[in-house]
């Protein structure tokens, strides 16, 4: 989910501290060059030697903890959060009671554990952090400083918080331009061919981000319903990402959102999913977005049946990526350990579940969407309107029909328990709902999550409390559940009028 992998990762500070030696410095610089070049083994040797040499800067530390982590090809996560966590109360800064000049000298541990939250899906920690380094942007290098942005910028969107999001893509076009002046001023003075070579990395890093930035702005906007705007960036996506797998994923939703679901289905078969990195690589399972993404096309073209069967094809996908990963029962995925962090973003689980029971709900199999919306809720707890279709679900469930009756519930038939008297004094005497349900609720809680009209209740008091009390007029109710993918092209979609929550457990 990480738009930029390389900017979205931990940082090793390669930067020589204020004050230290000649020696210091030159021990550093070589650590720095092994650790850029993967030999980890070497790079934390002389960071050894630095430690010896330096014994008070906490920064070694931090770096020999990250060496680690790359060394173990980045699968111990819940090692590095810890290192990460005892250094922090070393230097005694936290979000709350760190200064300005506490957060700009501690910014890199602040910016490392602040990716940590992002890969353990924890945003809002995330966001918190992220937003304090971004208040003291100016002392960062630039090239911090757009990895401080970019990562707020994708939290931001993960969140559906778009117009926070196109703010700080202002920030990076204006950063983005000022190392492109920058870039061009330093022309006169490379005239070697390190010069050149390092005008040509800076070119194609400046162009990457460019391209980014597009990919981030289509996105915002397809959240915001901005078709015309949309439209504008799209261009400017094609023309710096071609025909690659993201921009054609994103001008499929684009087109998906207008209304023209066969160009959207034509835009989504033209991608080449085939050459695009495994989940390992990117944390991305590509197929497993092209499956759903084709499931929410047909959906809204009210071929649910089939709609329902590329969501299971897309659940089979997630599924499969999830055992290559290791990421299955036998606890690594609440460990963190054994898996790539990029990869612990892959699994898309909860929000197909979502998809695949709003499916089922609109073909008539409450049953079965209830069981699949029950699951996505253990995450997706704060969303109201995942709780109002648990409670569709139960009252579908007890209208009655042919499911009901297979299944032994009750029908319409249950309502009238037996009539007494006659004339003026006949009676009829209802069952009440306990016996009607008595096959669920029976010596049960009605807090107990089965498709009763008890439980109906509680759905709907839940979606009550959780809706906002002052709601913004201009909100469209047209919106879509959305999966974020590294293209940003992720509909995980639902009914036309639905939104899966972007907070995700631990955030």
């Amino acid at each position: 989910m990480a738009e930029n992998l390389e900017q979205n990762e931990s940082k090793h500070d390669g930067s020589p501290s204020p004050g230290m030696t000649d020696q210091e410095k030159e021990v550093a610089a070589s650590a720095y060059e092994a650790f850029l070049a993967g030999r980890y083994d070497e790079s934390l040797k002389h960071l050894e030697g630095l430690q010896e040499l330096n014994k008070e800067d906490y920064k070694i530390s931090m770096n020999e903890a990250i060496v680690k982590f790359y060394k173990s090809g980045q699968t111990t996560t819940g090692a590095l959060k810890q290192s990460l966590m005892v250094l922090k109360n070393q230097v005694h800064t936290t979000a709350e009671d760190a200064d300005g000049l506490d957060d700009v000298e501690n910014s890199l541990l602040c910016y490392n554990q602040a990716i940590i939250h992002y890969y353990l899906r924890q945003f809002s920690e995330a966001i918190s952090i992220g937003e304090r380094l971004y208040q003291f942007l100016e002392p960062f290098e630039e090239k911090f400083a757009q990895a401080v942005c970019f990562l707020l910028v994708d939290l931001y969107l993960l969140t559906f918080q778009p117009e926070k999001a196109l703010h700080l893509l202002a920030v990076l076009d204006k950063l983005s331009a000022h190392g492109n002046n920058k870039n061009s001023k330093g022309e006169n003075n490379s005239s070697n061919k390190d010069g050149v070579s390092h005008k040509t990395e800076v070119t194609a890093l400046t162009e990457a981000a460019k391209s980014k930035i597009h990919q981030y702005k289509v996105r915002a906007y397809i959240q915001m319903k901005s078709s015309k705007a949309c439209k504008r960036e799209i261009k400017s996506v094609m023309n710096t990402a071609g025909n690659s797998a993201p921009s054609l994923f994103l001008k499929s939703n684009f087109e998906y959102l207008r209304g023209n679901y066969r160009k959207a289905v034509k835009l989504l078969n033209s991608s080449n999913i085939a050459e695009h990195p495994g989940p390992i690589k990117t944390g991305e399972c590509v197929r497993c977005m092209f499956w759903n993404n084709l499931g929410c096309i047909h959906f809204a073209m009210g071929k649910h049946n089939l709609g329902i069967f590329y969501f299971k094809k897309a659940l089979q996908e997630n599924d499969h990526t999830c055992a290559q990963l290791g990421d299955g029962s036998n606890g690594q995925s609440k460990k963190f350990t054994g898996i790539p962090m990029c990869a612990l973003l892959a699994t898309k689980r909860y929000e197909l579940l979502y998809n695949c029971g709003i499916q089922l709900l609109h073909i008539g199999r409450p049953l079965a969407a209830f069981e699949c919306l029950m699951e996505a809720v253990q995450v997706y707890h704060s969303n109201s309107r995942l709780w109002l279709r648990l409670a569709e679900c139960c009252i579908s469930a007890n209208k009655g029909g042919s499911e009901q009756e297979s299944k032994g519930l009750p029908c319409k038939k249950g309502i009238v328990q037996s009539i007494v008297g006659q004339g003026y004094h006949r009676k009829v005497i209802l069952a009440s709902q306990s016996n009607q349900n008595s096959m669920y609720s029976e010596g049960q809680s009605a807090a107990i999550p089965v498709a009763s009209m008890e439980f109906a209740a509680i759905c709907l008091r839940n979606a009550l409390l959780l809706l906002p009390e002052h709601q913004p007029q201009d909100i469209k109710t047209e919106n879509n559940s959305r999966a974020t993918s590294q293209s940003g092209s992720t509909e995980s979609g639902s009914e036309n009028s639905d939104v899966c929550s972007g907070q995700r457990s631990g955030g």
